[in-house]
């Protein structure tokens, strides 16, 4: 019998998650334990699977900067995050503990299906309330990898920050719109609320504005999107045309 789904599952695809046990090794379908990629080698390069997924990113994009594909991989990464955090925190009141050593990752796949915990995660623990629940999951995954990216591809650290709070800003639309859309405005206030607790504090402090509702933001860095061939400027980027 399949696990249910976790709370925002029904959001969309970056608030969900595969469950279940599944069958056969995970290994052998392509997922590597999430923190495996959050490594470097002593020489600073990239473990295995972020360097893979940096790698599909570059080669969807059509850009030959890998630290143009590494910002914008963390950047989706980072919407992952924090939808499976925000999502059953504004709609159950409850923050599952996605633990990098036990949530499985697949770099060649897209959500939902990239992420895999077989089994059912377990709740977090009442202490330091929900926002901070939101924090402590979406950091267990954001620190590491931010590190990761730093390290080995040398993008600034603030400008990831600023990636993780568009990120955030970006999952609290969605969820704030499905919200409304299904006749739950306290759930849709809830997550607005989070959401502003989380950019209260470092890392993301001064990483942008937040305004609502609705949920809008502009941060104070950019992504480096506009670099992509064809890309432009994204919608809460801090520059007001691209450069050249």
């Amino acid at each position: 019998m399949a696990d249910p789904p976790l709370p925002g599952s029904e959001v969309g695809p970056f608030f969900a998650l595969r469950t279940g046990p599944g069958a056969g090794d995970p290994r052998e379908q392509g997922y590597v334990p999430v923190g495996a990629a959050y490594r470097t080698t002593p020489e600073g390069t990239a473990a295995p699977p972020l360097r893979a997924r940096v790698e599909a990113v570059a080669a969807t994009l059509r850009t030959d900067e890998p630290r143009v594909a590494a910002s914008l991989a963390f950047q989706g990464f980072a919407a992952r995050v924090w939808s499976l955090a925000l999502g059953p925190a504004a709609l159950s009141g409850r923050v599952y503990n996605l633990r990098p050593d036990r949530l499985w990752w697949h770099p060649g796949r897209t959500a939902p299906d990239d992420l895999w915990w077989p089994g059912t995660p377990s709740v977090m623990g009442e202490p330091g309330g929900l926002a901070g629940q939101v924090a402590d999951a979406a950091y267990a995954q954001l620190l590491p990898l931010h590190a990761a990216v730093t390290r080995a591809y040398r993008v600034s650290g603030r400008l990831l920050w600023g990636n993780a709070a568009s990120a955030l800003a970006g999952s609290l639309r969605v969820l704030h719109d499905w919200c409304h859309a299904h006749g739950l405005p306290e759930a849709a206030e809830r997550a607005t609320e989070l959401a502003r607790a989380q950019l209260a504090h470092l890392p993301l402090r001064d990483t942008g504005t937040l305004t609502s509702p609705p949920p809008a933001f502009r941060r104070r860095t950019c992504c480096l999107y506009y670099r992509v061939p064809g890309g432009g400027l994204c919608g809460d980027c801090v520059l007001r045309r691209a450069p050249g």
